[in-house]
């Protein structure tokens, strides 16, 4: 049986390095570039592992809903925003109708008053849901929008970037479509 070199990483037997035959120098060879192919390979496998994995996308946008505007044409916009990153605002949004969009949110907490702001605060990790009662988009100026029809809302956000989804337009006097569709 040969005796092999000290190193474990050395697969030459001292043998080999005096005067083996080609053959056994080559199989040799071979064994030893697959060891350090799987020492790279663990070495790679165990670095990806400490990368932790993003659970999907850093917003998701649902349940959102616009009510059928009035003689007026002043409407509100109410959806679910899930946030799976770190704290963001909501800064700007468009309908894909067009129109004016201004943030609102209650002027006390607990009150229905409302007042408009420049933005909506958007916690880490959460889920926060523009109400009526809450915090919400009204929309002034819009185009057409007839209940049961479906307008892209586009959102943007200060830290997260832009996101987009279909909400049905509803009409509530009239019983019509409801507010969590999608």
């Amino acid at each position: 049986m040969p005796r092999f070199a000290v190193s474990p990483w050395t697969l030459v037997s001292p043998s080999m390095r005096s005067g083996e035959p080609a053959p056994l120098r080559r199989r040799c060879a071979r064994r030893k570039a697959a060891a350090w192919t799987l020492v790279v390979l663990g070495l790679v496998t165990a670095a990806g592992c400490a990368v932790p994995a993003q659970a999907g996308p850093v917003i998701e946008l649902s349940a959102a809903q616009i009510i059928a505007p009035g003689a007026n044409r002043i409407t509100d916009v109410y959806l679910d925003i899930r946030n799976n990153g770190p704290q963001t605002k909501l800064i700007g949004a468009r309908l894909s109708v067009g129109g004016r969009i201004t943030f609102r949110s209650p002027a006390h907490a607990g009150q229905l008053e409302m007042r408009t702001v420049s933005s909506i605060t958007i916690p880490a990790k959460s889920l926060t849901g523009l109400d009526p009662n809450g915090s919400h988009m009204l929309v002034t100026g819009s185009g057409p929008m007839v209940a049961g029809r479906l307008i892209t809302i586009t959102l943007v956000f200060a830290h997260a970037g832009t996101f987009s989804v279909s909400a049905m337009v509803t009409n509530p006097q009239s019983g019509g479509f409801g507010y969590f569709l999608n």
